[in-house]
């Protein structure tokens, strides 16, 4: 029975690209003629030709069996290919695109890395400034240093000292003594997040607005004094 060509295409089956190295090669050195042999090596392994020969791969690319074995080659001295030998009687050998996969891991890692400290910093810069707008005045060297100690030694996030600062504005007690006592009671009752260290503002200053007189104005949470 002649097989219809949507059936034929259908038996061939599916090979997934992996999207990380099309995003990443650029960055590994490959070029796109390396690229795509990868690409055909790896649909070769899914589909359990594991050492296709350089004129196999050549009947899939426009390169010739010569250029396929030249870039072969040039994928083993990068690093990014392997020539296994099995572990049978008969000695055989196999491509192991693991090395590759490592080296997309490692591009990707350092990339988030990167990203991660751009992050900080500018989250950090981002505290300075709120700082010095909620003094109304540029930080003095110990202040600098104290907020520094806040994040790296204590390790506060830049959201909670930022959450910390505002109860200290609400508080009308603006100085980094009140607002490191805050810290660290927050510290203590593992308070991380924003959203709970305000429910814990509120907590505190709720009763104490119930118990006021209306014509008086509604005091506030002393952190120093717990």
């Amino acid at each position: 029975m002649t097989q219809l060509p949507l059936q034929k295409w259908i038996k061939e089956g599916y090979t997934a690209i992996p999207v990380m190295l099309l995003k990443y090669y650029k960055k590994l050195n490959l070029t796109e003629t390396e690229s795509m042999l990868l690409i055909h090596l790896h649909a070769f392994i899914d589909k359990g030709n594991l050492f296709p020969t350089p004129d196999e791969i050549a009947e899939r690319m426009t390169l010739t069996s010569s250029e396929c074995l030249k870039t072969i080659q040039k994928l083993v001295k990068k690093n990014l290919l392997e020539i296994n030998e099995g572990e049978e009687e008969i000695k055989t050998e196999h491509y192991s695109l693991e090395p590759l996969w490592n080296c997309i891991l490692t591009v990707a890692g350092q990339e988030q890395f990167q990203e991660t400290v751009e992050q900080t910093m500018a989250m950090q810069t981002d505290l300075y400034t709120m700082f010095e707008q909620e003094f109304g005045r540029p930080l003095s060297p110990l202040e600098c240093e104290t907020l520094a100690m806040w994040i790296d030694q204590d390790h506060h996030t830049p959201e909670i000292v930022k959450s910390a600062l505002r109860e200290a504005v609400i508080s009308e007690k603006l100085n980094f003594r009140y607002i490191d006592r805050i810290l660290f009671e927050w510290k203590k009752k593992g308070i991380k997040s924003p959203e709970d260290a305000k429910k814990q503002g509120e907590q505190f200053r709720k009763p104490k607005i119930q118990t006021e007189k209306p014509h008086e104005p509604a005091p506030f949470y002393n952190w120093l004094e717990n």
